[in-house]
């Protein structure tokens, strides 16, 4: 077994990773990605923006109240006031690092609406702006001396003496290591391919809140999981995504026909809150019908304006210039995660945590369009302050665990069973009778599943869905069709 030492030691390599492990300098950092720097994550397949009050007449307040009404009285007032009064800076400091936004004929920061926001703030770099940050923080992170980067390597297990944390086994093609340090950031993104339907790419696995659920670390608002309303319904696994900006610039939600049926479910129709609009798509399937994304009134700039859309389109054989484009929901961003404070921390002592894995208490029950970009670069930033200011040594590693074996066949024919069953107990749309019945699903599985990868997301699974379990009233993006209404049973769709 090899072991490093370092100063900390960063897990996750998106945005929140990145810039964790920048604004840790002098520490000397290790930082541990699954894949390879700035190529793997959902940060590299963000497309909409970021969202902040850099435009005339906007202020953070008025961003604030957006995230606030979005969040559907579940958001936490410091966290989001946190967030959007360090919205403007944040920006700043990407500018800083080489991020290339797009600007408007007066040379300004080109700023676009999306849904929920009270007026255009969204920064943005095309459709590709958590590519262009991607692209230019990964390059800063190789040229800077304090930071080590570990590739294609798996966190297996928080080290810690059961008082505090004292690093992290992983494993890679070398075999298992042992990275001691004091201190340790999680920002390992989130979950959407427990779901079977996701716009998330492979990465996203829960590996972080499985590290956290191992450590008994505090976790909160687990049911409250994020559907895109439009993703691209074309058999592709993950989902290719339909930005929301697309509808911010006048893109079209309607049935086989052609009728707008979002006017029926809201009076912003297409600039509805997220989880409005992908409860009205998915109501639409379930009554038998189709839904589609009209992107004709925008097709002469889509493939200038909006290049990943445009892609996602012609791969699928669709021509937006004349063909409807079929959506669905998918399972698109978490909204709970481990519970931190305004710095990062969490319950355990030198554990903190950042980005989607996080749960800082920003989005409450239904995450605000851009904020999510915005929220990873503020707070790894809050958490690295903290970590410079900490100092201090950590527990004893003790022993690492033992290589998992590689997944078996039975083994990945559970993960797809566990997908749908999340996809169809525990998607969009639950009630209590299908909860209990993933929950016994996903137990039988844990009772056979040897330690490892697929055993971890199970656990994942089974603690999101007993969560949903738990929530007997809908909130957000957490809808219960046998919600509980002083004492009587309604539908809340």
């Amino acid at each position: 077994m090899k072991r490093f030492e370092a100063d900390v030691v960063v897990v996750g390599s998106g945005l929140a990773g990145l810039a964790a492990a920048l604004e840790l300098a002098p520490l000397r950092v290790h930082l541990v990605t699954r894949g390879v720097l700035g190529a793997d994550g959902a940060t590299a397949w963000a497309q909409g923006g970021i969202a902040a009050a850099v435009g005339p007449g906007d202020s953070p307040a008025a961003h604030a109240r957006d995230t606030l009404a979005a969040g559907d009285g579940w958001s936490e007032p410091r966290a989001v006031e946190a967030l959007t009064a360090a919205g403007p800076a944040a920006i700043a400091w990407l500018q800083a690092r080489g991020v290339d936004f797009d600007r408007d004929g007066a040379g300004d920061l080109a700023l676009g609406r999306e849904a929920a926001h009270g007026r255009a703030r969204i920064v943005h770099a095309r459709d590709r702006t958590g590519a262009e940050v991607a692209r230019a923080l990964s390059a800063r992170v190789r040229e800077v001396a304090h930071v080590r980067v570990f590739e294609r390597a798996r966190a297996l297990r928080l080290a810690s003496d059961g008082a505090a944390i004292a690093g992290v086994h992983t494993v890679a093609r070398g075999g298992v290591r042992t990275h001691v340090a004091p201190c340790v950031v999680l920002a390992t993104g989130g979950c959407g391919q427990l779901f079977r339907h996701t716009t998330n790419p492979a990465e996203a696995t829960g590996d972080g809140l499985a590290l956290a659920l191992e450590a008994g670390v505090r976790l909160r608002d687990l049911e409250l999981v994020q559907f895109h309303p439009t993703a691209l319904a074309a058999g592709r696994d993950p989902m290719p995504l339909l930005s929301e900006a697309l509808r911010g610039h006048g893109a079209r939600v309607v049935d086989r026909g052609g009728c707008r049926f979002l006017a029926l479910a809201h009076p912003d129709a297409e600039l509805a809150p997220r989880d409005v609009v992908a409860r009205a798509v998915a109501r639409q399937m379930r009554a038998g019908g189709q839904a589609f994304l009209d992107l004709r009134p925008l097709a002469r700039e889509l493939g200038e304006r909006f290049p990943a859309a445009a892609a996602a389109c012609a791969d699928a054989g669709l021509d937006p210039a004349r063909d409807l484009v079929p959506i669905a929901p998918a399972a698109h961003y978490h909204m709970g995660g481990i519970a931190t404070d305004l710095a990062g921390r969490s319950s355990l002592p030198g554990l903190w945590a950042c980005g989607e894995v996080a749960a800082t208490g920003v989005h409450g029950a239904n995450r605000l369009a851009s904020n999510s970009l915005l929220e990873a670069v503020v707070f790894a930033r809050r958490a690295a302050a903290d970590i410079r200011a900490r100092g201090g040594r950590g527990g004893d590693p003790g022993l690492a665990p033992a290589r998992p074996a590689p997944a078996s066949r039975p083994q990945r024919a559970a993960v797809a069973r566990l997908r749908d069953v999340m996809w169809e107990e525990v998607g969009l749309l639950r009630q209590g009778d299908g909860l209990r019945a993933a929950l016994r699903e996903i137990d039988q599985s844990l009772r056979v599943l040897p330690p490892g990868p697929a055993r971890d997301r199970a656990r994942v699974s089974r603690a999101l869905a007993a969560a949903a379990l738990d929530r007997v009233h809908s909130r957000g993006a957490h809808v219960r069709l046998d919600e509980v209404v002083k004492g009587s049973v309604a539908c809340a769709c």
